[in-house]
């Protein structure tokens, strides 16, 4: 059975391998580099709009297929954060997949129903598919190799992706998705392999929700998840004076000319994150 399925009454049929093949060993004489021949193409990324008012003015977007890392620490906004760039592509007719980790679904259809979002409508349409995670996944997948629990996990997006002609994937949060979080290696191992196949085999443009814990220097939880991303929205709360801030700080922006800026954001409902501007220029105002 498939550790993933779609909310709220359908399971997802999908056998999880028990043995994955070895491969051969790789002799001394086979060569590990590959030339790589002149290509008649046309080069470059296309790019997708996050929908934050405010910031995609700043960034012109994000590029397309690839995985960007959404971290904070509790109670930042990175939920929101997710389905602000969610609704941006339902509404320019981009379906997506919303992987809902550790929340009930009613409990999350009634939230965002409050906020102002309508997702029923695209369910319906057939744009948007709510996937969770299967009851006894955890258990499921402790002990089994990295390449078992990742193909369990992308093989069920991968067909509700196909379905619907997924563009937009979230997955909030990732951590506990991490069935053996005690061995570092390992789950250093898994995030890679993870992101790496949802790249490749699913090709939507990717944000992961990551919790830093509260009052640490880290950038995600697990310290490599930063390292795999194409970029790093760093999301905080600024404590100045009697006054707090919620800010935006783009940590990582690969192939995108943009400056090291913190921003202010309000929380709108209906709209969901919406930068002010510079923190600086905030103050001085």
């Amino acid at each position: 059975m498939s550790s993933v399925k779609k909310n709220p009454r359908a399971k997802l049929p999908s056998p999880v391998p028990e043995e994955i093949p070895v491969p051969e060993e790789v002799s001394e004489e086979t060569p590990q580099v590959k030339t790589r021949e002149y290509e008649t193409r046309k080069w470059g990324y296309q790019l997708a709009k996050l929908g934050i008012e405010g910031l995609d003015e700043r960034i012109k977007g994000i590029l397309r297929g690839r995985s960007y890392l959404v971290t904070g620490e509790t109670g930042t906004g990175k939920t929101l954060f997710s389905l602000t760039f969610l609704m941006e592509g339902l509404r320019s007719n981009e379906p997506g997949i919303y992987v809902l980790v550790d929340e009930e679904y009613d409990d999350f259809m009634n939230g965002v129903y409050d906020f102002g979002w309508d997702f029923e409508q695209f369910i319906k349409a057939r744009k948007l598919r709510i996937l969770t995670l299967m009851p006894d996944f955890v258990e499921k997948m402790r002990n089994k190799p990295v390449d078992t629990v990742v193909m369990s996990i992308v093989d069920g997006i991968l067909r509700e992706a196909r379905l619907i002609g997924a563009q937009r994937l979230v997955i909030d949060p990732v951590a506990p998705l991490i069935v053996n979080e005690g061995d570092v290696a390992w789950t250093r191992e898994y995030i890679k392999s993870l992101i790496i196949n949802l790249e490749k085999r699913i090709g939507a443009t990717t944000l992961i929700v990551s919790e830093i814990p509260t009052g640490s220097t880290a950038l995600s939880r697990y310290g490599v998840e930063e390292f795999l991303a194409t970029g790093v929205f760093v999301l905080g709360i600024e404590r100045i004076k009697n006054a707090f801030y919620r800010t935006l700080y783009v940590r990582k922006m690969r192939w995108r000319p943009v400056p090291p800026q913190l921003f202010v954001f309000d929380i709108v409902k209906g709209k969901g994150i919406v930068v002010r501007g510079e923190l600086n220029t905030i103050l001085r105002e």
